[in-house]
């Protein structure tokens, strides 16, 4: 037996067992190690490559930028769990409500809040199921239009930054690149960042959610019946109605403004930014939950020095503590920045005292821990995967099967494009990244395509496949929370038309690199 048809066993061996539904990380190392074995056995792979394990995974559980990945997920459930994301819902729905097709169009645009802000399918999708599908509903939306607009938003978060699957697909795309440059003599000396991948997919993203918007904005106006208007709230005054607007949106929206503000800027690494979010996040709820005003004075407290401190980093004075000659105007500054440290962290401290005594900080903490001990595992299987499929040669025959793809590179794009769209149908974002990404994508950039281009593109492209019937991910969690009202052919008929759209925004993408390429040129100048 050779080892090349050992390695399509083993991949052909992985894949039936992830869509048999057995433990994604343990079944990567699992089966893998069963063929390692094997091929000892009929002497076609060598054990020496085992002994490199221990040096490809500690790198991983050290690197910085995936540090990310725990911070961001913080973020996004600290805002769930803390009812923000409910109350920019309702917010949105009183606002835009009275409109034509109005709580349609603000369902797309808290989910791309949301995505924004968490990066996770499903706990998108199902909180915009279970807080906003009744809604439109009883506000007499078709069950399709309402399901279908939900399911859309709720896949956004594949392609908005900041969000964790874009910090994971950046790192892996970076990856691909050096190993792109190592292999196949590729011109060193540049590089590929997350805060790239974020610039590439952000328009894209933002192009998505405007043509989301415009098309329940036409449906509205063609079929008013499909997308009526509702009523404005009864007994509540103009000046409280708009204050309850601007406090239940503008904080969410700062928060993440300011977090892809300062990654986009270069200002912070996505990893830092990640940081403000979380902290940021934190703040936001103590300040929505607590009814103390010592504890709510604190947030604000908190949030000023901190701003004041970026102020005073980007006055472009010297506040290293190293220099040999200090100006007094340094000086002072310095010690300003002590000061509002110390005040900040005393106050941030404050406002931590009400998460804790409610629960809350224990119960965003575990559910990060979860997701994350997730994350790391299925990279470390993923890992384990790649190393032992790279010992049979399985690298060399991806490539060659991808050199034998009729039309040249466009054909080898298409043909990877086509195999990570099926397994969206039965693979998580992340499984699909860690395992598809380092095989395939290297010999692609060897053929000269743009690392950013290549990363939006299939961001967009299991965004697709997630939505698309009747395999799905985002319909199975929409599905999983909807009322018996909203049945399985109303929802595959709900999503049909956003569906065109994606495939609108792909072919725009390809055949305009510049909308995923022109930000990230634009940053590095």
């Amino acid at each position: 037996m050779s080892p090349e048809i050992l390695a399509m066993l083993m991949f052909a061996a992985v894949c039936g067992g992830l869509m048999a539904g057995y433990n994604v990380a343990f079944t990567l190392s699992g089966v893998s190690l069963i063929f390692a074995a094997l091929g000892v056995v009929f002497g076609i792979f060598d054990p020496a490559f085992l002994l490199s394990l221990p040096g490809r995974i500690y790198p991983l559980i050290i690197r910085e930028i995936l540090i990310a990945v725990p911070l961001f997920v913080f973020m996004g459930v600290m805002l769930e769990k803390s009812r923000i994301a409910e109350d920019l819902l309702e917010s949105m729905g009183d606002l835009f409500g009275p409109m034509r097709g109005g709580l349609g169009v603000s369902v797309i645009f808290v989910g791309a809040l949301l995505a924004a802000s968490t990066g996770i399918v499903g706990a998108t999708v199902v909180t915009m199921g279970l807080l906003s599908l009744p809604t439109m509903l009883k506000r007499g939306y078709v069950p399709s239009l309402a399901s279908g607009s939900i399911a859309a938003s709720g896949t956004l978060g594949q392609i908005i930054p900041p969000s964790i699957i874009l910090v994971i697909l950046g790192d892996q795309i970076s990856n691909a690149y050096q190993e792109a440059q190592r292999t196949y003599g590729l011109e060193g000396g540049s590089v590929v960042s997350v805060g790239d991948l974020f610039a590439g997919a952000l328009l894209p993203g933002l192009i998505l959610v405007m043509l989301y918007a415009l098309y329940i904005a036409a449906i509205a106006i063609l079929k008013p019946t499909l997308a009526p208007a509702g009523e404005w709230p009864k007994g509540v005054r103009a000046k409280d109605f708009i204050r309850k607007i601007i406090i239940s949106m503008l904080p969410p929206i700062l928060l993440i403004i300011a977090v892809l503000g300062s990654i986009l800027s270069g200002y912070a690494t996505p990893t830092r930014g990640a940081a403000l979010g979380a902290l940021g996040a934190i703040l936001l709820a103590t300040y929505k939950t607590s009814a103390n005003s010592l504890f709510r004075r604190a947030t604000v407290l908190s949030a000023t020095a901190l701003f004041a401190l970026i102020a005073i980093d980007l006055s472009g004075l010297d506040l290293r503590f190293g220099q040999e000659a200090w100006t007094s105007l340094e000086r002072g500054a310095v010690a300003v920045a002590l000061f509002l440290s110390g005040l900040a962290i005393l106050a941030i401290g404050t406002s931590l005292i009400p998460l804790l005594k409610s629960g809350k900080l224990g119960d965003v903490s575990r559910t990060t821990m979860h997701i994350t001990c997730m994350v790391f595992v299925i990279l470390i299987g993923a890992t384990v995967f790649s190393l032992i499929f790279r010992g049979f040669g399985g690298d060399e025959l991806v490539a060659e099967l991808l050199e034998a793809a009729p039309g040249g590179k466009w054909g080898a794009l298409a043909l990877v494009m086509l195999v990570m769209f099926v397994l969206g149908f039965f693979l998580d974002f992340i499984e699909i990244t860690f395992v598809v990404v380092p095989l395939f994508a290297p010999p692609l950039l060897a053929t000269g395509i743009d690392p950013v281009w290549l990363g939006v593109l299939m961001a967009l492209n299991l965004q697709t496949s997630f939505l698309t019937p009747p395999f799905g991910f985002a319909l199975f969690y929409l599905r999983g929370v909807a009322p018996p009202e909203v049945t399985t052919p109303a929802l595959y008929r709900g999503v049909i038309p956003f569906i065109a759209i994606q495939f609108i925004v792909i072919l725009a993408v390809i055949m305009i690199p510049e909308l995923a390429m022109k930000l990230p040129e634009m940053m590095l100048k």
